[in-house]
């Protein structure tokens, strides 16, 4: 492989990132119209929550194709193509005026982010030393982070004076800018050798990663059969050609931080789409002010992304992940003690200990995960993380939606106490992952 020219890693992967940042942004902001969707669709919020799901879905099956587009095609070419699918699903939405339409951008939008995401580690993989690889790391995530800090606020504020799809239209020009900063950072590469792709395997993975989530949307044993069915035989074609090397879930440290990366997901989603939706339906505010509640927690997030990354460098992986990791478990226990008679001050409190928490620990499990492999695992075992990293956030979103869908449909109270099951859920598997991370660190003690 050859390159015309020098790369501009900075750039490069800010260039790059910005499609997380735009996705990112609109799922936020998506998730304050939820209420104003459903009345305007005339759907429930098991049929809404899709907005999201099933672009995070189109994600994390976008993610193998693009583990193998990285191979056999320049990274310039894909990352046009990744901001020409972006854009095309941001127009649709900017004029969808039904939930097929919207779902549809949406799904164009995921196909977009989901060739773009591991594009942007593999070039701080391949291009940064690892002495500064958590830093790097870490400004990559804090662009990305940015979108929550604004997110909500911008959905709240647009859809107070606007209607829901300018949203998607006020962003053309960040994507404009996207283009143009990618095209000038990054080199055309000439590809010396092709490797063929497994079809069938890909198919087989996105249709039992699809029917997953369906299943528990809609309580159906059948459909849960079917998806592991499905991922049963990606499984064996996968062993005949592979598509994704699995043989990095074979390496326990790497499975166990990628668990708290996934964790670190799950609490972003399910908050994300817990509490601007309870804010409106059980305590009756408004589209700003479910907005705005999110920004405090969101803006530490963004702040701390390249403080951990920097942490990490100096002082190791295992202090800032597990001060983050007890910081988010104590905000979510928090959470879940006072919301039945908590008001927005008091959610607010336990939202902003969780988003600092989870500030100081998600760039860290990331980079640490990936550090656990050897140099030609690691475009594998990038493309298995991101996979799983979006898939856990859709599958947070689906549960989340169900308990809260459910609650409402069967209690006076119905969406604090759907709120409430769904922290507690997420306060569980954070410990979990918690206790993973120090029992690492104790086998490496002995």
């Amino acid at each position: 492989m050859t390159t015309k020219k020098k790369w501009h890693v900075m750039p490069a992967v800010v260039a790059t990132t910005i499609m997380s940042f735009c996705g990112v942004l609109i799922e936020t902001s998506m998730n304050v119209t939820f209420p104003t969707l459903m009345k305007q669709f005339g759907i429930d919020a098991g049929l809404i929550q899709w907005v999201t799901t099933a672009n995070l879905l189109t994600v994390a099956i976008s993610i193998p194709l693009s583990a193998y587009l990285i191979r056999n095609v320049s990274e310039k070419n894909l990352f046009v193509s990744s901001n020409l699918f972006f854009l095309l699903g941001v127009i649709l939405d900017s004029i969808a005026g039904n939930f097929e339409l919207l779902l549809a951008g949406r799904i164009l939008q995921g196909i977009g982010t989901g060739l773009a995401l591991p594009l942007a580690m593999h070039i701080i993989l391949e291009h940064v030393p690892l002495e500064k690889r958590g830093f790097m790391v870490g400004v990559a995530t804090m662009t990305t982070c940015f979108a929550p800090a604004i997110g909500p606020t911008y959905g709240g504020i647009i859809l107070h004076h606007f209607d829901w799809n300018k949203i998607f239209l006020f962003l053309v020009p960040i994507l404009a800018i996207s283009f143009v900063v990618g095209i000038m950072s990054i080199p055309q590469r000439k590809i010396e050798t092709k490797t063929g792709f497994n079809f069938g395997g890909y198919f087989f993975l996105a249709l039992g990663l699809a029917l997953l989530l369906v299943a528990i949307e809609r309580f159906s044993l059948w459909l849960l059969l079917l998806s592991i069915m499905a991922l049963l035989m990606f499984y064996f074609s996968n062993k005949k050609k592979r598509l994704i090397s699995l043989n990095v879930f074979s390496n326990q440290r790497f499975v166990w931080f990628m668990y708290g990366a996934l964790v670190t997901q799950a609490i972003a989603l399910g908050i994300s789409f817990i509490f601007p939706n309870y804010l409106q339906i059980g305590l009756h505010q408004n589209t700003v002010t479910a907005g705005l509640f999110m920004l405090p927690g969101a803006t530490f997030v963004f702040l701390l992304a390249p403080v951990s990354g920097r942490l990490m460098d100096e002082l190791g992986y295992f202090k800032p992940i597990v001060f983050g990791l007890t910081l988010a478990s104590l905000g979510l226990a928090f959470l879940a003690f006072v919301l039945p008679n908590a008001g927005v001050k008091l959610l607010l409190c336990g939202d902003v200990a969780t988003k600092i928490g989870m500030g100081l620990a998600a760039s860290s499990l990331v980079a640490t995960s990936l550090s656990q492999l050897e140099r030609e695992e690691v475009i594998d075992g990038n493309s298995v993380l991101n996979t799983l990293q979006q898939f856990s956030g859709a599958l947070s979103t689906t549960v989340v939606s169900v308990i809260f869908g459910w609650a409402q449909k069967t209690m006076s109270n119905g969406s604090m106490v759907g709120s409430r099951i769904s922290i507690v859920l997420i306060l569980a598997i954070t410990l979990i992952a918690l206790g993973l991370v120090l029992k690492l660190k104790f086998e490496a003690r002995n």
